[in-house]
């Protein structure tokens, strides 16, 4: 079992190479075998021992063939070099003595089995040395040449009698490298000891007496931190005062700076036609309002041009103050004025014209058909009410053919007149006489005449309630008629029957009278009512299929129509009842 193997001492595991056996790295001698070195050194018991003195920079080469030591060398003491009690520790050549900067020698054999952890010795080198960095200079500032020079030296210490001795690592040389220079002591920053305070950092210095960052404050005296409490309690207090203040300012006051409400864009001016905007923008140019004075009273009303020679058409009880000395004043919707002159008036019709000259680009207001309107049909009335011009209302056509009258003032029957009316809720107020009532197409169809006012009767004159929500208006018909005849010969005329009423009569229907107003017969002899078979006594209950129920409604529906018309009348004479047709006459009116 045994052949092959070496006959010296047996390796132990904590065994550490001898000095020969260590050779340089990079030499180029094999290490040699533990056995070897046995052989060759036998165990000394009480020979000196030398300690290796510092390795210089560039070691001598060790000779083959070391010279004898000297006879005088200093014995080694036996207990100088640990080992295990039965290993006898090897002779130290000669040459070891005489060589004051060899390297250290191994503490151990080399391990012939290279038994971990040791085995073959190995290269050592120092620990690198401290790295300070340097200040950055300038760019373009010349650096000095490094300064080269030889590695530090490793001193092994000698160690108390009886301790084991552990070697400092030393470092070989390696053909080709470079040895690093000396760490030169550092230059104090500019800015003094403090402003570089991390230079002077080594990590194999014990600290210095003042670190390199303090953590923590030095410890505050209690009264101090108290002082600091009460202050910020005071400041918190003070702050909340001054934001409630301030608080309440801005809430009673809106804030420091003007208020500034929001608002939507302009919006352009045009409207759809049939709106009440689009029928005002195209009626109103047309519509002017009037200012009468007399001698003994002054009123408001309105009109509306009829033609580009500059008629206007307005209500007869209008330009009644005016009477044949008085001043009438026409203002236009743009603001501009000019007198006018009477044309022709009808008491019967309530119409009047006036004129004025001198004045251009007038726009006649077109006139429509007062025979097509229907109940329901939205209009818009405009006017001065109460000497408030260009006022505009809207509303619809409440009732056709309402029969009304108006005036009465005289008291013998003279200003009394008599229409066959268009009902409207517009609002209609005083002042609003004589304007047109137009619809959707901007078209006149009818002339504003009277109110039905709450405290008394149904004139304009009557009461100054102002709209209920009942205004009537002269149909457009019957007003172009008139106005027609007015511009023409100055006066209007009214289709008649030839027969004198009853207005007394309290039946229902229209009574023919026994007498005339003049004292004459009832049904006057040669009209049209004495050729249509009429006697006195006879009460007429229709017109035209249309039923009546007074005096006043028999002359309405009759002025309704033109001199010449043909009628149908239905009438009761002594309780049977008859039916026959008449041909209408002419009368001047007043």
């Amino acid at each position: 079992m045994d052949d092959g193997k070496p006959t010296g001492p047996t390796a132990k595991w904590w065994s550490r190479p001898s000095a020969e056996g260590a050779v340089p790295q990079g030499s180029g001698v094999p290490p040699a075998r533990s056995d070897e070195v046995t052989a060759q050194s036998p165990p000394v018991a009480d020979e000196p021992s030398a300690v290796a003195a510092p390795v210089p920079a560039d070691p001598a080469p060790v000779p083959a063939d070391p010279a004898p030591a000297p006879a005088d060398a200093a014995p080694v003491p036996a207990d100088a070099v640990p080992g295990p009690p039965d290993v006898a520790p090897a002779p130290v050549p000669a040459d070891a003595a005489q060589a004051p900067q060899g390297r250290p020698r191994p503490l151990h054999e080399p391990d012939a089995y290279s038994t971990p952890p040791y085995g073959e010795p190995g290269p050592w080198a120092l620990a690198p040395p401290v790295q300070r960095p340097a200040p950055t200079p300038a760019h373009g500032t010349p650096l000095p040449p490094a300064a080269h020079a030889a590695p530090p030296q490793v001193q092994i210490p000698q160690q108390p009698h009886g301790q084991p001795h552990h070697p400092q690592p030393h470092h070989h040389p390696v053909p080709g490298h470079q040895p690093l220079p000396p760490p030169q002591p550092h230059a104090q920053a500019p800015g003094g000891p403090e402003s570089s305070q991390w230079l002077r950092y080594d990590p194999w210095n014990a600290p210095g007496p003042q670190p390199l960052t303090q953590y923590g404050e030095p410890p505050k005296r209690r009264g101090l931190r108290r002082a600091g409490l009460v202050a910020a309690g005071a400041l918190v207090l003070a702050a909340c005062v001054l934001g409630g203040a301030v608080g309440a300012y801005i809430e009673r006051n809106g804030g420091f700076t003007s208020v500034e409400l929001p608002q939507a864009d302009a919006e352009a001016g045009g409207r759809a036609p049939d709106s009440v905007a689009g029928i005002a923008a195209r009626a109103l140019p047309s519509v002017v309002t009037l200012h009468v004075s007399g001698s003994d009273e002054q009123g408001t009303g309105t009109g509306f041009v009829l033609d580009r020679q500059g008629h206007i058409l307005t209500n007869n009880h209008v330009v009644q103050p005016a009477s044949s000395s008085g001043e009438i004043s026409v203002t236009f919707s743009d603001g501009q004025t000019a007198r006018a002159k009477l044309v022709g008036k009808d008491s019967g019709y309530d119409l009047a014209v006036v004129k004025v000259t001198g004045v251009s680009g007038l726009e006649p207001l077109p006139l429509g058909n007062s025979d097509s309107v229907q109940v329901g049909d939205p209009v818009v009335a405009i006017g001065a009410p109460f000497d408030l011009s260009n006022t505009v209302t809207s509303g619809i056509i409440s009732a056709k053919q309402r029969p009304i009258t108006a005036g009465g003032e005289k008291g013998d029957g003279s200003d009394v007149s008599y229409v066959d009316a268009l009902q409207t809720d517009a609002p209609i107020n005083p002042g609003n006489s004589g304007g047109p009532l137009v619809d959707t197409r901007a078209r006149v169809i009818g002339i504003n005449s009277a109110i039905r006012a709450a405290d008394s009767g149904t004139g304009l004159t009557g009461g100054q309630s102002g709209s209920i929500g009942l205004g009537f208006a002269i149909p457009i018909n019957q007003g172009k008629r008139v106005a027609e005849e007015l511009i023409n010969t100055g006066k209007a005329t009214h289709p008649v029957i030839g027969v004198s009423l009853d207005m007394e009569y309290a039946g229902d229907g229209a009574k023919v009278g026994a007498k005339g107003a003049d004292g004459g017969p009832g049904v006057t002899a040669g009209g049209p009512g004495a050729k249509a078979g009429i006697k006195a006594g006879d009460v007429i209950t229709e017109v035209n299929g249309q039923r009546v129920h007074s005096g006043e409604e028999l002359i309405v529906k009759i002025r309704a129509h033109r001199p010449g018309d043909q009628l149908e009348l239905t009438l009761d004479r002594g309780g049977k009842e008859r039916t026959m047709k008449l041909t209408l006459g002419s009368a001047d009116g007043t």
